[in-house]
């Protein structure tokens, strides 16, 4: 393997140079001598045959070729940097990456937001959000394959949940649709004979006794915007979280049933930590970020 002409404190110290107005500006920011950065650019412009900078009166300039050389040495030095960060947090138990299950009845608004205090202290942490249903959030839990859980419903056996946030389901369809003509729809029969829009339970196995439903005659999809979209043209009926129904409702694109005796259904949602024994700093912090969020815990 050929050895670099180059090292990083030489481009260090040329962006230095550049960013800071000159030599003496940048050997003080540095605290080294003017004249260390003087041979250290001269020698760096020697080893690679080609001329950086050109001093005019006390300043210096970049050349074109130094131009195109220095804009590529920053993707280099922010590299090393971060890769410099990230065995520092891999020697502190910081986590590089994080991995949540977020039933998808949980408003987006509520997660985006903790993530947008958890990024400044990051620490570069990537995260991956996986939108999961019913079943399929459990499974991940049970397969302990993410860092937090937001689920619906119990908890798996042997986890402990701390519920975040109520959700509101109501039944809705296209106001043209024979069930909005009927008033108050009296029995669970009724609906049984019209198509129902369902999610997908995104389990390997799904728990078929899991959600509500009624109708034999059925069309799944993958979620609730896909449902929304098939209700709009006046097919089947649907139980829709109440806080994705605003403007659909509010424009009558969508109206709501009355169903005697159950206008509304509700499910609980709970924040899950898989493995607690293994939990990291990282997963604490944006734990303690989404259960202020619902003034929790």
């Amino acid at each position: 393997m050929d050895r670099a002409k180059s090292t990083l404190e030489q481009w260090r110290i040329l962006q230095a140079v550049v960013d800071y107005g000159g030599y003496s500006q940048a050997a003080e920011k540095l605290n080294k001598s003017q004249s260390s950065l003087n041979h250290a650019v001269a020698k760096l412009q020697s080893q690679l045959g080609v001329q950086l900078l050109e001093v005019k009166g006390r300043k210096a300039y970049l050349t074109e070729c130094g131009e195109v050389l220095l804009r590529r040495s920053r993707h280099i030095t922010q590299s090393v940097n971060e890769l410099e960060a990230l065995a520092t947090n891999l020697e502190t138990g910081w986590e590089p990456t994080l991995t949540i299950a977020r039933e998808i009845i949980y408003p987006m608004e509520h997660l985006v937001d903790a993530l947008s205090e958890f990024l400044p202290q990051s620490r570069g942490t990537r995260v991956t959000i996986i939108d999961s249903v019913l079943t399929g959030t459990t499974e991940l839990i049970e397969q302990q394959s993410v860092d937090l859980a937001i689920c619906g419903g119990a908890a798996p056996k042997g986890q402990l949940a701390e519920p975040l946030v109520d959700i509101d389901f109501i039944l809705v369809c296209h106001p043209e649709h024979p069930l909005a003509k009927m008033g108050i729809i009296e029995d669970e029969q009724t609906l049984a004979q019209h198509l129902q829009i369902v999610i997908k339970d995104t389990a390997l196995v799904p728990n078929t006794d899991l959600g509500w439903l009624k109708a034999e005659q059925r069309w799944t999809v993958s979620n609730f915007h896909e449902a929304m979209t098939i209700l709009r043209k006046g097919i089947g009926f649907c139980w829709i979280p109440q806080n994705l129904l605003t403007d659909e409702l509010e424009l009558h694109q969508l109206t709501r049933l009355q169903l005697k005796g159950a206008s509304k259904r509700q499910a609980t949602l709970s924040l899950v930590i898989p493995n607690r024994d293994k939990q990291g700093p990282a997963s604490q912090l944006l734990e303690t970020l989404i259960k202020q969020r619902h003034q929790v815990g």
